[in-house]
């Protein structure tokens, strides 16, 4: 079996998706119009649509020859606010809101992968639950999707999901087995202590100093609590202090992300993490407020899943290069739908130099080369059906 074929046929209709969902970007819950799309799109090709979650995100259950196993197929819609600065056409119609992350291409997959697996029910041997989802860019989209009973009637036995990726060429894939998204966590830093003049600061008691003090010694905590065989990131990306230039402030405010992939690591950098603030704000007379929330999991792809889609990849693409070992300090609130449940996630490369098509993720003059579609596409589709097939269980 070879997809490409049908995925090839459908290009002209992915790429003409993909380039309406550019021109009309949505952000965080508020999808309304892509989400109504999709909706439509599944109705028609007869799925059984539910609409709703996390207020705008769309299932559409599709039933094979048999109920099981269940695979959930991924696909999230949300944009970016950026100012668009591409230039082309199809650029977007919405000031201040840009596709500059490759949402709009994974919708446009996803709807062709449901129509070619549409006309292919009679073969599916389960059932699959594709999944539209908004908000992923920082707004809890997957998360709330799971409050909402995503995992639910039926849970399912597989996820799937992918991205496109434009540090990388059209032909290159990513399948690494194990960790590959890192696991994010955001932090709220509220350091008190004892305004005064600037002149006077014997009078006073200093969350600025305080503050700069803890910055540093957080730096500590990837350098020298986690082994060098390990990766930890503790990245402090706001301070906000001070009304003017003679005055000490009452409070410091400090906001920031801990990465990291594995949970004993995160266990490590966490402790290290409390230790150094509580104890520095003690010895610098301030009081300390931490508010530290989990924003996603480690994505950690499952081994026998990463295999079979990499045979996938090597049969619609002999071509392909397949990268075993890529990981990436980013995160994928996906990670929520494939916490407890076996799951892959594969990135597709979609940059071309030569067409200046190289800019990175959420730049304003981010784009793809649309060739990789069709392959997205056929990999996506065969990858479907090859799970329900054949059953992959890691030990």
């Amino acid at each position: 079996m070879n997809l490409l074929s049908e995925a090839l046929a459908l290009k002209e209709e992915t790429i003409r998706l993909r380039r309406d969902f550019h021109r009309h970007p949505e952000l965080d819950l508020d999808v309304q119009r892509t989400a109504g799309i999709v909706a439509k799109t599944l109705t028609d090709l007869g799925l059984k649509v539910t609409t709703g979650l996390a207020k705008t995100g769309v299932v559409g259950m599709l039933h094979g020859s048999t109920d099981s196993p269940v695979l959930l197929m991924r696909f999230d819609m949300d944009a970016l606010p950026i100012l668009e600065e591409t230039g082309v056409s199809y650029a977007s119609e919405n000031p201040g809101k840009m596709h500059a992350c490759g949402h709009d291409s994974h919708t446009a997959v996803g709807l062709s992968v449901a129509k070619i697996l549409a006309s292919k029910r009679t073969e599916l041997k389960g059932t699959i639950k594709f999944v539209f989802q908004p908000g992923e860019e920082g707004a809890g989209g997957a998360q709330l999707m799971v409050a909402d009973g995503v995992l639910e009637n039926p849970r399912p036995d597989y996820s799937l999901g992918m991205h496109v990726w434009n540090e990388k060429p059209v032909g290159w894939y990513a399948l690494k087995p194990g960790p590959t998204m890192a696991g994010a966590q955001i932090f709220t830093l509220t350091l008190t202590g004892k305004g005064g003049h600037g002149a006077s600061p014997h009078q006073t008691v200093d969350p600025v100093v305080a503050a700069a003090q803890i910055i540093t010694a957080l730096q500590t905590i990837p350098s020298r609590n986690v082994s060098p065989l390990e990766s930890a990131v503790v990245t402090v990306g706001k301070i906000d202090a001070g009304t003017a230039f003679n005055i000490i402030p009452q409070q410091a405010v400090l906001e920031g992300t801990i990465r990291t992939f594995k949970p004993e690591v995160t266990k490590k950098v966490n402790d290290r993490f409390y230790e150094i603030i509580n104890n520095i704000s003690a010895a610098m007379n301030c009081t300390a407020k931490i508010d530290l929330m989990q924003v996603t999991y480690p994505v950690i792809n499952d081994p026998d899943l990463s295999a079979l889609m990499a045979s996938v990849v090597n049969t619609i693409d002999p071509n392909a290069k397949i990268d075993k070992e890529h990981q990436t300090m980013g995160s994928e609130d996906f990670s929520f739908m494939m916490h407890d449940i076996p799951g892959c996630f594969i990135f597709v490369g979609s940059a071309n130099p030569e067409k200046g098509l190289d800019y990175p993720h959420h730049h304003p003059k981010f784009n793809i080369d649309e060739a990789c579609l069709p392959f997205a596409v056929a990999v996506m589709a065969q990858g479907a059906m090859e799970i329900l097939e054949k059953k992959p269980k890691s030990e």
